[in-house]
């Protein structure tokens, strides 16, 4: 465990922040400083790596059983979200949590409160690694990296018996690039699981249809002193725009399998104004809904203020998987085993959200998603449990067990 831990923070230190309008790919260059390490480090427990120009690290390890058995895939992104700092992350362990508030930086009275989040009552008498309350920690998912490293390596080094095992490690995951450059032809499993899971012992394996808004609203800026009749100021249409969205149809006011429209970046004057949005939802239809919903907004702006205020572009991102997951029950029925030879109860609910997987699902490699053990990802108060980072690792040695044993 301790050298599992010892990966983790010194991944963690590794700013892998991804960048949303960077024109390279991957976006940003810690991402391949992290990259390199990785590579080095696999190679270092007898696991041949490769690291592609694109910033993915694959590894391949051919079975050593002669029969043939269904080859396996794992996946882990090693990019950090853009909303939080990732830069001089400074992790610490607090051991055998007593259930009380974690004081994170007492300069600027940054705390990890037990009120705010009712979950940290789950984690009592675990140890828990969390930030120091000014930038994220990186468990997502640098989480999902270690423990999958961790599990062959203990795989490789017990000469326990395996299939063939395929390993991708992944860039600018949270900007939805994540399989945009991955080569099939060097990760081919049958099927695969991504480590990209908040919470503890939750399988997941039904996620958000997913596409990207843009309104470019275009205003007319004169002197104010004389704009009568001649201004024409795209803040305030911005703001009228965004009042036509069903207030209660946000991710703070919404849960389980409601979707929501995001705005979550504005920027301008009054001659024009960005706006960026995801539209999420789990039901296809609804989905297809939200977004004749987005365009018809940008149709009455345009009515009301002329044709060519506002431009809008909708980008479809990723799919629900639940749809191809569904017509592939066992590799549901292996992880559900694979939980129960941890001891760990078997729970499923719908990602809010999207993985790698949802996209490599729709690209012929089904792939559901299994916990790394982390919270409260994308912020300061993001915090993962050692002892959760463990049984997910146990959970991948298990299901290569399953699937040697079936």
């Amino acid at each position: 465990m301790e050298e599992m831990i010892e990966r983790f923070i010194k991944y963690a230190k590794v700013n892998t922040q991804s960048k949303e309008d960077s024109e390279t790919f991957p976006s940003t260059e810690g991402q391949i400083e992290l990259a390199k390490i990785i590579k080095e480090d696999l190679e270092k427990i007898n696991i041949q790596a490769t690291l592609s120009e694109f910033g993915y690290v694959y590894a391949y390890i051919p079975a050593n059983v002669e029969r043939a058995i269904p080859k396996v895939g794992f996946l882990a992104h090693m990019d950090t979200s853009p909303e939080v700092s990732g830069e001089n992350v400074n992790p610490r362990i607090v051991e055998n949590y007593d259930g009380n508030d974690i004081l994170l930086n007492k300069e600027k009275n940054i705390v990890l409160s037990k009120e705010k989040f009712p979950v940290l009552k789950e984690f009592v008498g675990h140890d828990l690694i969390v930030t120091d309350g000014t930038t994220l920690l990186g468990a997502d998912d640098k989480a999902g990296v270690v423990e999958i490293i961790q599990a062959i390596k203990e795989i490789i080094e017990g000469n326990l018996p395996h299939g063939d095992i395929y390993i991708a490690f992944t860039p600018d995951e949270e900007v939805g690039r994540g399989v945009d450059k991955i080569d099939l032809s060097t990760f081919k499993p049958d099927f695969a699981y991504t480590l990209d899971g908040e919470g503890y012992g939750l399988f997941e394996f039904e996620n958000f249809n997913a596409a990207s808004l843009r309104y470019k609203i275009h205003g007319i800026n004169t002197h104010p002193g004389t704009a009568k009749g001649a201004m024409k100021n795209a803040i305030k249409i911005a703001q009228e725009l965004m009042f036509l969205f069903p207030p209660l149809e946000t991710p703070e006011a919404t849960s389980g399998y409601e979707g929501f429209y995001h705005f979550y970046e504005i920027n301008g004057g009054v001659e024009g104004v960005n706006l960026k949005a995801i539209i999420r939802d789990h039901d296809k239809n609804k989905f297809q809904t939200r977004k004749y919903f987005a365009e018809n907004i940008a149709n009455f702006i345009n009515d009301k203020y002329g044709e060519g205020t506002v431009s809008i572009e909708i980008k479809d991102q990723y799919y629900n998987m639940r749809e191809i997951i569904e017509k592939n029950p066992q590799i549901v029925d292996i992880a559900k085993k694979a939980f129960e030879m941890s001891g760990i109860e078997f729970k499923t609910k719908p990602i809010r959200g999207g993985t790698d997987g949802a996209r490599l699902t729709y690209m012929g490699i089904p792939t559901p998603n299994i916990f790394s053990g982390g919270y409260n990802y994308h912020s300061i108060y993001e915090f993962v449990s050692i002892q959760a980072m463990e049984k997910a690792k146990e959970i991948v040695k298990n299901i290569i067990k399953i699937l040697v044993e079936s």
